[in-house]
């Protein structure tokens, strides 16, 4: 009896820790500690994304990088200081052209006036990111809060764990699928093009050099790629001029994305990359046919996204400042 009371009790302990490890992320995590947080956070983005309404896709851009490395746990902000030893993630090449540090240190310090050293600087990006998309018009979903703020951030680590845009389909499955994410999610998270833009050196191999022999991607759409390099990335070595990923259509959150890779005019190889599958082009054509809803599917995905290995309880801490560390 005594051997089956301690069995049940060690059960009765890890499903007490397996709930403990899923319910550590929560709904209004700051209801009690900071209870103005998330509307101090949705007023401030209410103020300011109306006026700058391409920083929404940045911000969302910001989540997504700092999910993917070391988990949604803010490292993505921290500046490199000499003490550190090695470069942040902020130096690393995917994350030079990141847009929105200013801002999410504002909402920080409106955070840190109300309610001092409670709300993670993680928790600002997720929330940022949601309300940014909300407030031009995409889809919304939840953010339960509570992750706290790392103290590690690396630009080799960022190097070597966001997708690269030059990325064919194998190589995406398997980074997202380390990150907990399946080809379902890939398809729907890469629907946030239809806001983006994109720096040439991004893509400009598929207009000037795909293969080394000076040749074009084959796989682009011809009048499109004629049309960039007229237009848009007129060298092969323009690094400044900017392009809409979802051109006609790029400040608002639609399906006109989708449209565009059946069209074979996706920006990046990764995007062309989801239609060469039937499972990924399938994805695709339910999400144009609205048999599959974009923006609860969206919203499905975000939600994954928004856990991936995220430090709640005790592990790491609750920043000052966004982009150092606590001394």
């Amino acid at each position: 009896m005594a051997t089956m009371g301690h069995c049940r009790m060690l059960v009765l302990a890890v499903l007490a820790f397996i709930g403990f490890a899923q319910a550590d992320l929560q709904m209004n995590f700051y209801a009690k500690s900071c209870p103005n947080a998330e509307k101090i956070v949705l007023d401030y983005v209410h103020r300011h994304i109306p006026n700058a309404p391409t920083l929404a896709a940045a911000l969302l851009r910001m989540h997504f990088h700092d999910c993917f490395v070391r988990g949604c746990d803010a490292s993505v902000l921290l500046n490199f200081t000499t003490a550190s030893g090695s470069a942040t993630e902020k130096t690393a090449i995917p994350n030079q052209t990141l847009r929105g540090f200013d801002f999410i240190d504002r909402v920080k310090s409106l955070l840190e006036a109300q309610c001092p050293g409670i709300v993670s600087c993680a928790d600002i990006v997720a929330l940022v990111a949601r309300d940014s998309i909300v407030t031009i018009g995409g889809p919304t979903w939840k953010v339960p809060t509570g992750r706290r703020d790392g103290s590690i951030s690396s630009a080799q680590e960022a190097l070597n764990n966001i997708p690269a845009p030059n990325f064919n389909l194998s190589r995406l499955e398997s980074n997202f699928a380390s990150k907990g994410l399946d080809v379902k999610d890939l398809v729907l998270l890469s629907g946030a093009h239809t806001v983006g833009i994109a720096h040439c050196p991004s893509f400009s191999n598929r207009l000037y050099n795909f293969t080394g022999r000076g040749d074009e991607d084959p796989s682009l759409d011809s009048e499109y790629a004629a049309n960039l390099k007229a237009r848009k990335c007129r060298t092969p070595t323009d690094n400044t001029t900017i392009v809409e990923m979802d051109p006609g259509s790029f400040r608002t959150f639609d399906l006109s994305y989708y449209k565009l890779l059946l069209q074979r005019r996706g920006l990046f190889q990764s995007d062309a990359a989801l239609t060469t599958s039937s499972t990924t082009t399938e994805y695709i054509n339910e999400l144009l046919s609205r048999s599959l809803n974009f923006f609860s599917e969206f919203a499905s995905s975000m939600e994954k996204m928004g856990r991936i290995e995220v430090k709640t309880g005790s592990d790491g801490e609750i920043r000052k400042k966004c982009a150092v560390v606590n001394s």
